[in-house]
Formats: C-alpha cells, sequence, structure tokens
C-alpha cells in the first residue's frame, strides 16, 4: 500500500538537502493521498484521518519555514511512517480475535502481522473529556512514571518541531521478575486536527542514549493510540492503543502474549484512577 510513498519520503536524504524544496512537497502530497484512501475505505478511524489528511498535507510549508537537519529529517519521517504504518493496521477489521474482555467492557484483541508478528489492541471508554485524556497522555507523558506502576520512567530527550519527540523510557520489571526491566527509545509524532488526534511512534536510534546497564533494550512499534470523544457523549473519550512490542530476550511466546495483553488492561485502570485523580483536584 505504501511502497511509492515510503520510496518518496526515502529519497529526502543528504544528497539532496541543498535543493529539497519540491521533493518535500511530493512526499507531503503522497501522504495526504495514502490518507485519503484510508478514509475511503476504513470503517474505523476515517474521521480522524479526513481531518489529519488537510495537517499532513502542510509538512512542507512548515519544513520550509524552518529548515530541518538530515537526522532530524529522518525523525520527522519515521514518526510519520509509524503513523501510516499504525493506521493501516487499525482500519483492516479482518482477523482480529479477542484476548481478555474485562466487566467495564475494556477488551483487547489481538492478531497476527506477516511483517510485524503480534499485535494487540485495546478498545477503552473513559469518563473525562478529550482535552484531559491529551493533556495527560502528550503533555505531561514525563508524568507517566508517577501513576503507571508498569512505568518507571519516560524522558523526553529532543522535540522537533511541533509534532514529533525522541523519548527514552524504562519499563519496571513485571511482578515476579518473570519479564526484567526493559528500556526503549522511539521516535513519538502526535497529531491533533478538531475533536480527534493520534499518538503514533516507533523504535529507533539515538546516539545520546546507548543501551543501559541493566535494562534490555527492547522495540516497539509501530504503535498508536487513537482519541476521539465518544459519540453523543463529548465528556467521554473513546481510546484505541495499537501495541506492538518486541521485548527480545528468551521468552516464551506464551508469556509474552499473557504480559501484553494484561499490560493494555492494567494502563486503562491506572489511567482512570490518575484522570479521576486530577479531575478531584481541579
Amino acid at each position: 500500500m505504501l511502497p511509492a510513498t515510503s520510496k518518496l519520503c526515502a529519497a529526502i536524504s543528504y544528497r539532496h538537502l541543498r535543493n529539497m524544496t519540491g521533493l518535500r512537497r511530493q512526499a507531503a502530497v503522497a501522504i495526504s493521498q495514502e490518507l485519503s484512501k484510508f478514509a475511503c475505505h476504513s470503517p474505523g478511524p476515517s474521521t480522524w484521518i479526513n481531518q489529519v489528511r488537510r495537517r499532513s498535507s502542510l509538512l512542507s510549508s512548515r519544513l520550509e519555514e524552518k529548515p530541518f537537519s538530515e537526522m532530524e529529517m529522518s525523525y520527522i519521517k519515521q514518526g510519520e511512517e509509524a503513523l501510516q504504518k499504525s493506521l493501516s493496521i487499525l482500519e483492516d477489521q479482518d482477523g482480529w480475535k479477542t484476548e481478555t474482555v474485562v466487566g467495564n467492557g475494556d477488551k483487547v484483541l489481538s492478531k497476527v502481522l506477516p511483517d510485524v508478528g503480534k499485535v494487540f489492541r485495546l478498545e477503552v471508554v473513559v469518563d473525562q473529556p478529550l482535552d484531559t485524556v491529551y493533556g495527560e497522555l502528550v503533555d505531561r507523558m514525563e508524568q507517566m512514571g508517577d501513576w503507571n506502576p508498569n512505568v518507571q520512567e519516560v524522558k523526553i530527550l529532543q522535540k522537533i518541531g511541533k509534532d514529533t519527540v525522541i523519548t527514552h523510557e524504562k519499563a519496571a520489571a513485571t511482578p515476579g521478575n518473570i519479564v526484567g526491566p526493559r528500556d526503549f527509545v522511539s521516535v513519538r509524532c502526535s497529531k491533533r486536527r478538531g475533536s480527534t488526534c493520534v499518538l503514533a511512534g516507533m523504535a529507533t536510534t539515538y546516539g545520546a542514549m546507548p543501551e543501559q546497564e541493566g535494562f534490555v533494550r527492547a522495540e516497539n512499534g509501530p504503535t498508536c493510540m487513537i482519541l476521539h470523544p465518544l459519540p453523543g457523549s463529548p465528556a467521554q473519550t473513546k481510546l484505541t492503543w495499537l501495541l506492538s512490542i518486541d521485548l527480545k530476550g528468551w521468552l516464551p511466546k506464551s508469556i509474552i502474549n499473557q504480559v501484553l495483553s494484561q499490560t493494555q488492561v492494567n494502563f486503562a485502570n491506572h489511567l482512570r484512577e490518575r484522570l479521576a485523580q486530577t479531575a478531584a483536584g481541579s
């Protein structure tokens, strides 16, 4: 679905940095066209895709206003790639199997993709408006370790423009140390248009953050969270979380699958508690 777009984006390389305005525009147009295709066929996040398409079409003009280095351009491209891959996975409704259904309606689905492996999809509704949820997950992402026991620390290593950040995340060990401490270096791309937003990401490399002693460097992505108001109830937010992780190390698949699906269920519970505390404090 994305070969031509990927090749076009990949062509934005060091050799062409001095004369890349036209190529940037072509890449932005190609991305916009791909998102349009999703909007025509997707029964899921099509509303968001229609909204964000206009935002993506502004990519080249923003780049021209503030030139980025070769490395920064590479990270921006990775963030856009994570966004596109995540949406393409979510818009395909076939093949999803139920992993967990909780009494409050939370559910985790999964499917196996040939080029990615097993991915998990959390679908929940939280009793807080989108702005509150967005603020907690994006604006205050470095505070996630304060309320999510599965996360030891989230640190922003670099901000690139308005939409892209490089982060380092340390995951806490699971109970009984079934899965030891992991850490991740990720590029994250956040897009918001109107009342819907997406937070996409994937593993990357960052020279200033080599592998850390005591942690196994795992890889995530493509992954994303899509947020939008619950239809007919703007005070509630529908959250869909696509999770794809390679934990590395010698771990049985049965344990990995159990840990990842339970991690998503736990995340929803911890997020609700955090949002409730924030609402009570305000």
